[in-house]
């Protein structure tokens, strides 16, 4: 009979991820605004990226929550895209990221966030696999932790009642 191992926790630290994009004339529409689905897709690749460090390992997108566009971005303005393993369960992960313009004295203003759940995967990307629990390195962490954990009693309570 296999023996289960148990899985050590690691912080958040280590599925931080970060994409830097000078906003060009192909990132945006008529007006000059960055283009809704550009961003998505870059927010995608960071919370895929955050998950796969995570995880050590293969993953896919399950869910994409409460996306919030806050404000428009606009043609030559530089976006920064991070994110980062917020909350764990079993198999998925809660990745936070957050879109900002970056001004050019380094000042950044947060543009969208969102919420993305993702599934570690086995090597033959077929199968899920366990990953282990994520642990909060400071206060900050904590809070988004123990937000998380709120927002995923709220989506499976019926799971939670067991």
């Amino acid at each position: 009979m296999e023996e289960k191992k148990e899985l050590v926790g690691r912080g958040t630290s280590e599925s931080f991820a970060e994409f830097v994009q000078i906003l060009r004339q192909e990132n945006v529409n008529g007006a000059g605004r960055l283009f809704g689905g550009h961003l998505m897709a870059w927010m995608d690749e960071v919370a895929a990226v955050s998950a796969r460090r995570y995880a050590k390992g293969p993953v896919t997108t399950a869910c994409v929550e409460e996306l919030r566009f806050l404000r428009p971005a606009f043609s030559n303005e530089t976006m920064v895209v991070h994110g980062q393993v917020v909350r764990t369960g079993h198999t998925s992960m809660e990745v936070l990221v957050n879109a900002y313009v970056e001004r050019l004295d380094g000042e950044r203003e947060l543009i969208a966030d969102a919420h993305f759940i993702l599934v570690a995967l086995d090597e033959s990307e077929k199968e899920k696999r366990a990953i282990p629990p994520v642990i909060a390195e400071n206060d900050e962490e904590q809070a988004l932790l123990d937000a998380a954990k709120a927002r995923h009693m709220e989506r499976t309570p019926e799971k939670n009642k067991l």
